[in-house]
């Protein structure tokens, strides 16, 4: 066995939103911790997903004194901008006046983060390459790397937290065996583009026979659209005028601004589960243990809970030498992401389905329209919509 170059109580491998958020609070109880990630600064100050901090995650920040340090962005509005065969349906949810969610693109997040750990002397160490995880299953794990320089590097933990997303090293650590996987695919995908345009609201959402559409602002002068294509769609089929004009054909009206388009992905939507989310001394935060489709904005928030879940429960073993809340962690966490889950899988399938009948049948999409329009005109509906939407649920 080799001698670790250095010791540590906590190895946090990946810094996105879950990486970062766990170091920062753990950083604040005093617990000793170094973040690896493979990308540069730059790259990972820069890189755009979900733009939505929930009630829930604005108030683990508030509890932790951070909220005014880490979370930027403007106040979620209480509506949602639903149009509906090219007409406007707006959606009011209630939020009894508790709701204080934020539109804040990830990468805001994510530069804060960075600066409050690194400010308040966190060990963030950048273009860390082949991490390998071994000794999971015993009480003293090592992390090995490779640095900036290429250098082979050794750490050795008490705890190691897998953030490293769906691809990362830090699942494919857990022997064969020890973990079951659940997953749906939807049978579509959503073209999602990046581009120079601003959104004309904070959400507007299409639901047209032609498919499903949206628009979201990443800051003041970008958006992020998407749109409900099939899966064996290829991107080098959508030129930016047929972009722009599919969107405004969904939307029934013209785009506030037409722009660069900077990039475009194909997303097969698709819901995963990996049970349990710990082995050993790893533990598995965001996508590294579940992925939620992005129609509920619940992918980053689900990550956000995971840590504050884990960095609790170190907290409490290493100051009182009780593991219970460590030893519960899976569990804990796994109970709100399959309540997301399920939330999830059905504004997935009611948006969808209440569209393009080619995929579930025109049956579906009367029934996705007669349940479109309960949650519109039930007032109980349109309630716990809202809780989940905000985080309040």
């Amino acid at each position: 066995m080799s001698v670790p170059d250095e010791n540590t109580t906590v190895v946090i491998v990946g810094a996105g939103v879950a990486g970062l958020t766990l170091g920062t609070f753990l950083l604040r109880g005093g617990v000793d911790c170094v973040v690896l990630e493979r990308r540069d600064r730059a790259y990972v100050e820069r890189r755009q997903r979900a733009g939505v901090v929930d009630s829930r995650a604005v108030r683990m920040f508030r509890a932790w004194g951070l909220v005014d340090r880490v979370v930027g962005g403007v106040p979620l509005e209480p509506v949602l901008h639903f149009r509906v065969d090219g007409e406007p349906r707006p959606f009011r949810y209630a939020t009894d006046g508790h709701a204080d969610g934020r539109l804040c693109p990830q990468q805001v997040l994510v530069r804060n983060l960075i600066d409050v750990f690194v400010s308040d002397g966190g060990d963030l160490r950048f273009e860390a390459e082949d991490v390998e995880l071994a000794d999971i299953a015993g009480p003293r794990p090592r992390v090995r790397y490779r640095d900036g320089a290429g250098v082979p590097r050794t750490i050795g933990c008490d705890v190691v937290a897998g953030c490293d997303g769906e691809h990362g090293v830090s699942r494919t650590s857990v022997p064969a065996g020890e973990l079951t996987s659940y997953s749906r695919d939807f049978g579509y995908a959503w073209l999602s583009v990046l581009a120079d345009a601003p959104a004309s609201r904070q959400t507007t959402m299409a639901i047209h026979d032609r498919g499903f559409a949206s628009q979201f602002p990443r800051g003041p002068g970008a958006s992020r659209c998407y749109l409900q294509c099939p899966l064996d769609t290829v991107v080098e089929e959508w030129p930016d005028d047929r972009v722009w004009g599919e969107i405004e054909a969904r939307f029934g009206e013209p785009v506030a601004a037409r722009g660069p388009i900077t990039s475009k992905t194909l997303v097969p939507l698709r819901s995963v589960v990996h049970e349990p989310m710990a082995h050993g001394r790893l533990f598995l935060l965001g996508d590294a243990a579940h992925i939620v489709p992005p129609t509920g904005g619940k992918g980053m928030n689900l990550a956000l809970h995971d840590a504050g879940v884990l960095a609790t429960a170190v907290l409490r073993w290493l100051t009182e030498r009780d593991a219970s809340l460590l030893e519960a962690y899976s569990a804990t966490c796994l109970r709100r992401v399959w309540n997301y889950q399920a939330y999830a899988t059905w504004v997935t399938d009611l948006v969808h389905d209440a569209g393009d009948a080619s995929y579930r049948g025109a049956f579906r999409r009367r029934l996705a329209r007669a349940e479109f329009a309960r949650l519109f005109d039930s007032e109980t509906a349109g309630r716990l919509f809202g809780e989940f939407l905000t985080g309040l649920n």
